[in-house]
């Protein structure tokens, strides 16, 4: 069977990172990261998507059995993604990432109005096991998010070598802080929606 890959940021695409359609319906073209309900997730042009994409040069190598820089990386997918559909469509042709749950997340969160954090404009479909932290919890290890299920979230730095991450589904808005590579996660906000 013919591997298939996304249109729009050329992951292989397998039954469980299909992206869906406004009607909740499988699309066979674009993985779930990229687009969801029927929208892209993000109004990337190529060279951000790229830009974006990098940050996974590590996993590609495993996968791919190479040793390329972040820089090697980018450079090789600004090569390959002229050949995806997605950025050989015309910019009037692509359906924009206007998601009303995902402007509704961003207003949400935003309205926490997290001390030092500063607001978002965007959100990203990531992956749990991706974003799923460890954290302290009365001497306990937890972890709250499912490693299966995807998010609507971000990352945004605060300036300190710490990080905000930001995590939403239909039922709960996640807001911690940590350090590289996740160290030291805490939980800043975790809230249930209405």
């Amino acid at each position: 069977m013919e591997q298939k890959f996304c249109q729009s940021c050329g992951m292989p695409l397998t039954p469980e990172v299909l992206g869906t359609e406004a009607d909740g319906s499988k699309n066979e073209e674009y993985c779930i990261y990229c687009y969801k309900d029927g929208a892209f997730t993000g109004d990337f042009t190529m060279e951000e998507m790229a830009d974006f994409c990098a940050q996974f040069v590590d996993d590609f190598n495993k996968n791919a059995g190479q040793n390329l820089s972040r820089e090697e990386y980018r450079k090789m997918l600004l090569q390959y993604y002229p050949n995806l559909k997605r950025w050989r469509l015309p910019a009037d042709k692509l359906p924009h990432a206007t998601s009303p749950i995902k402007q509704q997340f961003i207003d949400e969160v935003n309205a926490l109005a997290v001390n030092g954090m500063p607001r978002i404009d965007n959100l990203f479909v990531l992956q749990g096991s991706f974003i799923n932290q460890t954290y302290h919890i009365n001497g306990n290890a937890v972890k709250l998010l499912d490693d299966n299920a995807s998010y609507w979230g971000t990352q945004v730095e605060k300036g300190d070598g710490r990080c905000f991450g930001v995590a939403c589904d239909e039922n709960y808005i996640l807001v911690c802080e940590y350090g590289k590579d996740g160290a030291d996660a805490e939980i800043v906000v975790f809230k249930r929606r209405k």
